[in-house]
């Protein structure tokens, strides 16, 4: 059996367990092997029945005594069988369990694991797991609990992967030699995977999940070092600085902070050089990302090449297009939008083709075949983690050289991970905001407050203010205690008086009137606009300064931040109010540590523990696979001993055997 065979091969697996295992991401027996379990229970240790305390779980040997089966009303039923060993007697009680009594006869052995419940003066066990007269599948051993879906039985994964380790060919599985093994002190990877879905005993399980949380650290580092490798040996495009730069500079409406000029600095060195530039700009919300952007592609300009810059939404493509406009309006730069709504774009693949086009600013639109760049030079991607690493890929391959490549992130990563997820990009922080702008001051209330910040909202409008309110929902849902876009809006013309225009934004909504909402809320011309999550990233409203969000209990922490960036934009004092209901403690958390700090890279490394890197950081988009079973914070020795081993490997293996290594990560990858 091969390790890329489908599920549906194995054992009584028919095509409805197939579609369930597909939608748990489980396709071929590598992943059903790679579908570690979430946690064991200790069945391996017998006790007697004196020994057992009320609510405590066990395992147990003892004998039928007697049993009887009561029958209840709407043809239910309890079975009672009593049994006992040596030392005590106790109840089994099953409940519509009838295919049990052909098995059922006094003084047979019956092996069982369940928690006990004290029922007078006898130990009772409700619906505890049962073998007789051997412990072999469920009993007498560490057994594996598995995340479940509806459709499956742990006992059903359990045994497709018993059948898996036993029938298939897992040779490809392992990546060192015996030498590397025995150095690094790791147990092979066949008995790691055997042993962390059934495992002898605690101490081969510790050492099973030592080596699996090294082999996706080893690969994620291998395939990081490949990509590094790959640029340096490329040869870049070597871009000159322009002579005008320091003067566009000066003419600026406001003076760069330090962090921007730093980065400034690190940006015109490496496209100086001939080795392509792999730039990563990171930053918080507000801190003038977008600007050292443009000064970028000014350079590129200067050089006569294009320039690419995508973007993961038309409102945000929109946002960036016509302050580059602005930016570049006394310049001989031709700036074009390329949007799913644009119109007329045969003209515009025309003039990008010609070069007519400098820069072309979009979304995933930039990456259609249509699109042929001239000469394009530099690609900048804004919320980098957004798109997937193919995407990212077929922009870059438009050019006809090896482009320099920006990519921005307004998502704080902790240094831990940002060593791991970009270790193929060189990273520049901007770490401070520019000198104007105040802390956001952020409050949290229960929603049945929202009349008070009504009130709130009303005073800053009056002074000329502007707000945000973001709901989760576009429409109501019956099934969710959640308000709506829609339902919030007919709220508040009740609320407000007729002459404060309040306008609804979403994501169903075509480009053209998204565009024109936003222009208005930009020009003052809307009070307060109600929208969905669709004003996350780049919107940029300098007299915006409230921003509410509702059920903020059901947005993470990363995202409640970013949607706080919206606000605090320009020299006045800002707000944010969180509006919560039934929140639970982790819920309390993030909405606590939100009003403790404006940091990003303390609620990012707070929601990193909260939620885990994958989710938080699209570190799926960013072409590396979501960890399965290791944690960048809890198993952060592990990760450094990985990247230690990852370098030694590349210096020193033989090339052939790294080559098999990064070909076979690169297919799992699904990366070409």
């Amino acid at each position: 059996m091969n390790l890329n065979d489908n599920v549906i091969n194995l054992p009584k697996i028919g095509e409805k367990k197939q579609k369930v295992l597909q939608n748990m991401g489980v396709s071929t027996i590598y992943d059903l092997l790679h579908y570690f379990p979430r946690k064991y229970e200790d069945r391996s240790i017998f006790k007697k029945l004196n020994e057992i305390k009320a609510k405590e779980k066990a395992s147990v040997k003892a004998k039928i005594i007697r049993f009887e089966k009561v029958n209840l009303k709407f043809k239910k039923s309890i079975i009672n069988i009593y049994v006992s060993d040596d030392t005590s007697t106790a109840c089994i009680k099953l409940f519509n369990n009838n295919f049990i009594l052909p098995e059922l006869e006094k003084g047979r052995y019956i092996f069982f694991y369940g928690q006990a419940e004290e029922n007078y003066d006898l130990l009772q066990f409700n619906s505890p797991e049962i073998e007789f007269d051997k412990a072999e599948k469920k009993i007498g051993m560490i057994y594996p609990i598995y995340p479940l879906s509806n459709g499956i039985k742990n006992s059903e994964i359990l045994s497709a992967v018993k059948y898996s380790i036993e029938n298939a060919d897992m040779t490809s599985l392992e990546y060192l030699p015996n030498e590397y093994l025995e150095k690094y002190r790791l147990i092979p990877t066949y008995d790691a995977i055997k042993n962390i879905h059934m495992p002898k005993n605690i101490n081969i399980l510790k050492q099973s999940r030592y080596r699996c949380i090294f082999n996706e650290f080893f690969e994620l580092n291998i395939f990081l070092n490949a990509q590094k490798s790959n640029v340096q040996k490329s040869v870049g495009i070597k871009f000159k600085k322009s002579e005008n730069i320091n003067e566009i500079i000066k003419k600026l409406p406001f003076e760069l902070t330090n962090a921007q000029k730093k980065v400034l600095d690190d940006i015109f060195s490496d496209m100086n050089k001939d080795v392509p530039m792999r730039r990563l700009i990171q930053g918080d919300v507000g801190s003038g990302k977008t600007i050292v952007a443009f000064l970028s592609i000014y350079n590129s300009c200067m050089n006569d090449y294009q320039s690419a810059f995508m973007v993961p939404t038309e409102v945000l493509a929109v946002q960036h297009y016509e302050n580059a406009l602005d930016f570049f309006k006394n310049t001989d730069i031709k700036v074009k939008l390329l949007i799913g709504s644009t119109k007329n774009k045969t003209k515009l693949y025309e003039e990008i083709e010609n070069g007519e086009v400098n820069v072309v600013i979009g979304t995933q639109a930039l990456i259609q075949d249509k699109v042929v760049f001239k000469k394009l030079g530099l690609v900048i991607t804004d919320e980098q983690h957004r798109f997937g690493v193919n995407q990212r890929k077929k922009l870059e391959e438009k050019s006809n050289e090896n482009p320099d490549i920006i990519v921005m992130s307004a998502t704080p990563i902790p240094r831990t991970l940002s060593l791991v997820i970009h270790k193929d990009l060189d990273v520049s922080v901007i770490g401070e905001l520019p000198q104007n702008r105040l802390p956001i001051k952020t409050v949290a209330e229960r929603k049945i407050n929202e009349q008070k910040v009504f009130g709130f909202i009303k005073k800053q409008v009056q002074i000329g203010r502007q707000a945000y309110i973001v709901c989760p929902l576009v429409e109501e849902n019956y099934d969710l205690d959640l308000i709506s876009v829609n339902e919030l809006y007919e709220k508040l013309l009740d609320v407000f008086p007729k002459e404060y225009s309040i306008k609804v934004l979403h994501g169903k909504m075509k480009a053209k009137e998204k565009e024109d909402i936003l222009k208005n809320f930009q020009e003052n011309n809307i009070n307060i606009l109600i929208s969905t999550t669709v004003i996350e990233v780049g919107i940029n409203v300098p007299n915006a300064t409230i921003m509410v969000i509702y059920d903020a209990q059901r947005f993470g922490l990363s995202q409640l931040h970013q949607l706080r960036g919206r606000v605090g934009r320009g020299d006045k004092q800002s707000y944010c109010v969180l509006l919560y209901d039934n929140a639970n403690k982790i819920t309390m958390q993030r909405i606590q540590t939100l009003v403790d700090t404006n940091d990003g890279f303390e609620i990012a490394k707070k929601d990193l523990q909260l939620r885990g890197a994958g989710e938080i950081f699209g570190v799926k988009q960013h072409g590396i696979p979501e960890f399965k079973i290791g944690d960048i914070m809890q198993n952060i020795d592990i990760l450094e001993f990985a990247q230690k081993c990852a370098n030694e490997v590349m210096d020193h293996m033989d090339s052939r055997y790294i080559t098999n290594i990064i070909e076979t990560i690169y297919s799992r990858m699904n990366i070409s």
